[in-house]
């Protein structure tokens, strides 16, 4: 999440639309502000800030924040942001929380940023109730505790706040805070979904494909799948494909679940990448072609798929779509093994009867040599 964005979008929303209560010099630089006309609007609203009107420093801190008619600075931001907050904006007590929360303009700082967030919240602004319910349930800043992040995370959704519905979905669907419940999962991701989340959508779509907290249906999970899938969230796009590929609420369409795998896959989202890799090592929905398969097969290997790294394994053991190489073979059997897959160590074990000591050693060294750079050098 760029939670940079989030805030820029509500923090303009919120300059436009609370002038019209504000002195004739703050409705000057706020008609400035609407027209693009960011200069004037900071000759208006300086001396104001100056004089402490909270909504003109904190509408200041708003535009060094983002660089609308001065050169960005965080740390400019912050001074206005914190002006704004200690005379009880909530809008400026939310915007220096996040400024603490991802150190721009300070030094990160979880514990001041509850503080603030906290500060808002108690006024009863959705946002910062939202994030302190993502601190909580996180354990940042204050020791974890899901309960409390539940509250947080109710009072921000019962105002309509579609991340926050979703992430209370998925409170009630893994039972964290809360009794596991799927129909109210079901309820807050119907909630989400229904103003445009694509998160909510997705797992809304999830549900109706597991038959949890609602009857099994795939048909309306792939028109939820469908709708995330559009904006590009990379799950959705994931799920979509497999209920192309499997026939599922939709007729079986290996072409459609390419289409669908590729999106995600170029986002990478490993498990998209594997079975993108599938179809182009058995020809499904796309010509044959193990060079490809190899390397979506490599990208989700490197990421720690096991699957992937076991297929890629058997790739460098068969010389499909690459040279036979049993130690390249070796290592990627010995890391899908370390991640779980038992194939995988019975397979390493087998092309190990066929090389030397010196070759087991080497693919063994490369293996460790993976793992400690996090798959960077493989």
């Amino acid at each position: 999440m760029n939670f940079k964005k989030i805030i820029t979008g509500l923090a303009l929303s919120m300059l436009l639309s609370t002038g019209m209560a504000v002195a004739a010099d703050f409705s000057k630089g706020l008609q400035a502000a609407q027209s693009g006309d960011f200069k004037t609007a900071l000759a208006v609203w300086t001396p104001l800030a100056e004089q402490g009107n909270a909504m003109a420093q904190f509408n200041l801190g708003h535009m060094y924040a983002n660089g609308y008619g001065v050169p960005e600075n965080d740390k400019t931001a912050v001074k206005w942001f914190t002006k704004a907050a200690e005379q009880g904006l909530a809008e400026g007590q939310f915007n220096l929380g996040a400024m603490y929360d991802f150190g721009d303009g300070v030094p990160e700082n979880d514990k001041t940023a509850v503080k603030w967030y906290t500060l808002a919240a108690e006024q009863g602004f959705a946002m910062p109730q939202y994030q302190l319910g993502i601190m909580y349930a996180n354990g940042r800043g204050v020791p974890e505790n899901d309960k409390t992040a539940v509250k947080w995370y109710t009072l921000a959704a019962e105002q309509g706040f579609a991340i926050a519905q979703r992430y209370l979905g998925v409170m009630y669907a893994n039972g964290r805070g809360v009794p596991e419940n799927d129909k109210t999962a079901v309820k807050w991701y119907t909630l989400a979904a229904e103003q445009g989340y694509a998160k909510g959508q997705y797992n809304l779509g999830t549900m109706y494909a597991n038959g949890r907290g609602v009857p099994e249906n795939d048909k309306t999970a792939v028109k939820w799948y469908t709708l995330a899938a559009e904006q590009g969230y990379a799950k959705g796009q994931y799920n979509l494909g497999t209920m192309y590929a499997n026939g599922r609420g939709v007729p079986e369409n290996h072409k459609t679940a390419v289409k669908w795998y590729t999106l995600a896959a170029e986002q990478g989202y490993a498990r998209a990448q594997f079975n993108l890799g599938t179809m182009y090592a058995n020809g499904r929905g796309v010509p044959e072609n193990d060079k490809t398969a190899v390397k979506w097969f490599t990208l989700a290997a490197e990421q720690g798929y096991a699957t992937a790294q076991r297929y890629l394994g058997a790739m460098y053991d068969f010389g499909d779509g690459v040279p036979q190489n049993d130690k390249t073979a070796v290592k990627w059997y010995t890391l899908a093994s370390y991640n779980g897959s038992e194939v995988a160590r019975e397979n390493k074990d087998a092309v190990a009867k066929q090389m030397t000591p010196a070759d087991i050693s080497a693919a063994q060294d490369m293996s460790s040599r993976c793992l400690e750079n996090n798959y960077r050098d493989c």
